[in-house]
């Protein structure tokens, strides 16, 4: 048996009220872990990581406690990652260009008004609101 591991009460707390952890007792006003605990507190912090809520995590194991991990599930988020990071690198390109841009305007630069065009289209719209 072991006292709380190195996390926050506050978040033991409510990882016991999403029922991805359970204490197993108490020693006086603190509550008790089995030693497993940990590695349970390391791979939600894994999937948090990854960008998993916490109920996808909690589908993740099994009514015992023990990882039940979908393959399929994973790949996915891999895929999304993939997608999120190329994203992210013809931003910081963008960004990268901009600051370094010999053009007295970037408004007067080909490649900058690309990037504009490219951010207005994938900008979410909003009703034009006319006073």
């Amino acid at each position: 048996m072991r006292s709380a591991p190195a996390c926050p009460a506050s978040t033991l707390r409510y990882y016991e009220e999403k029922g991805l952890v359970a204490s197993i007792g108490r020693r006086g006003l603190k509550r008790l872990f089995d030693p497993g605990v940990l590695e349970r507190l390391a791979l939600i912090a894994l999937g948090r990581a990854a960008g998993f809520s916490l109920d996808e995590i909690g589908s993740m194991f099994a009514a015992d406690g023990t990882p039940r991990i979908d393959r399929a599930m994973l790949t996915a988020k891999a895929d999304s990652l993939d997608e999120t990071i190329r994203r992210l690198a013809i931003l910081r390109d963008g960004l990268r260009h901009a600051a370094a841009c010999p053009a007295p305007s970037h408004l007067d630069c080909p490649k900058f008004r690309r990037i504009l065009k490219g951010a207005a289209s994938r900008a979410p719209h909003a009703p034009a609101k006319f006073t």
